[in-house]
């Protein structure tokens, strides 16, 4: 099928979103039902309390979608959904709902890999990605570089050891108590303060191959914070944490980018909306001649239009599983 219509639906974590994608590839309708509120107390994701939240508001999203778009279900040549990796009770929510709406319109439901859905959410709306590119997924709970050969065909060549660039951004945000989720607020703090302020570590900066850690920081922040005491300055902690994320980041994607002898960039995720690590990045592969491809800030968190993208170059491709076989994989791998 080379054009097809397409309902993307996302429930992995904490948002519940979906988006509509026409023949065209451009995104039509695009609903994201945030739950920052809801576990802002709580400085993360309580699962159960995400499931009931994706069970009250998923009809609701997917039909705001379709108004959006001016397009009834009924039009819908497939729908995408992410089974896999996730919160369990989240994906059940999304692949339930999915498998129920493809039994009614008699259309094929495809299941996609959360982690897919970002590697190419820097092409949604814009022409294919030409391949071989080098993909940095970077998230709360993910971050990982690929070689990617083709849609389907990835090569992992790291991947953090430990805490996720996106959770250490939000453990130390709770430390500098400025709530969750704490990207965006570092972000901002950042700017009012010195990067060079405190000599955080750049841990496995010079070995470990591609693989990240970032435990380490977290602690150094920690033990930062108890020695400093009342002498402590939010700006320059935020400045100086940000800058030992970025540098590893930045430093690792580069370094995989010549060993590979890669042109092509591609950093999606969460933290992929990051100011400082946005500069880096583009600053960087414009001195070297690389390609960047970064995804909107919207397109950079949880969505459903990202999900359609790869659901929509699947069935172009007559990769249309059943919907009767999907099921949900908390830990899938990519």
């Amino acid at each position: 099928m080379s054009r097809p219509w397409i309902l993307g639906i996302e429930t992995s974590c904490d948002d519940t979103a979906a988006a509509v994608m026409d023949p065209d590839g451009t995104v039509r309708g695009d609903v994201v039902s945030s739950q920052d509120s809801l576990h802002q107390d709580f400085g993360g994701v309580v699962p159960e309390l995400a499931s009931r939240e994706h069970l009250a508001h998923i009809r609701s999203t997917v039909n705001q979608a379709l108004e959006q778009a001016g397009t009834p279900l009924s039009r819908m040549d497939g729908i995408a959904v992410t089974v896999g990796p996730g919160l369990v009770g989240s994906l059940l929510v999304g692949v339930s709902f999915a498998r129920a709406l493809g039994l009614v319109i008699g259309k094929p439901v495809l299941g996609i890999n959360h982690l897919e859905g970002h590697m190419f959410a820097p092409f949604v709306g814009r022409e294919d990605p030409e391949y071989p590119f080098l993909s940095l997924v970077v998230s709360g709970g993910h971050t990982s570089l690929y070689l990617v050969h083709d849609l389907g065909r990835y090569h992992r060549l790291g991947t953090t050891r430990d805490d996720a660039a996106g959770e250490a951004f939000d453990k130390v945000a709770k430390l500098l108590g400025l709530g969750y989720p704490g990207g965006a607020r570092i972000d901002r703090l950042a700017r009012e303060g010195d990067p060079d302020a405190i000599p955080f570590p750049r841990a496995m900066l010079t070995k470990g191959g591609f693989d990240f850690s970032f435990s380490g920081l977290k602690t150094a922040v920690l033990y930062h914070l108890q020695e400093a005491a009342a002498d402590v300055n939010p700006a320059d902690v935020a400045a100086s944490f940000q800058a030992a994320v970025v540098d590893v980041l930045v430093a690792k994607t580069l370094a995989a980018a010549r060993k590979h002898r890669i042109t092509r960039l591609v950093v999606s995720g969460g933290v992929a909306a990051n100011s400082a690590l946005r500069t880096r990045l583009e600053t960087a592969c414009d001195d070297q001649g690389l390609s960047l491809y970064l995804p909107s800030p919207r397109l950079c968190t949880d969505n459903g239009a990202m999900i359609a993208w790869v659901g929509r170059q699947r069935l172009r491709r007559d990769k249309a599983p059943s919907g009767e076989r999907l099921c949900v994989k908390p830990r899938l791998s990519l």
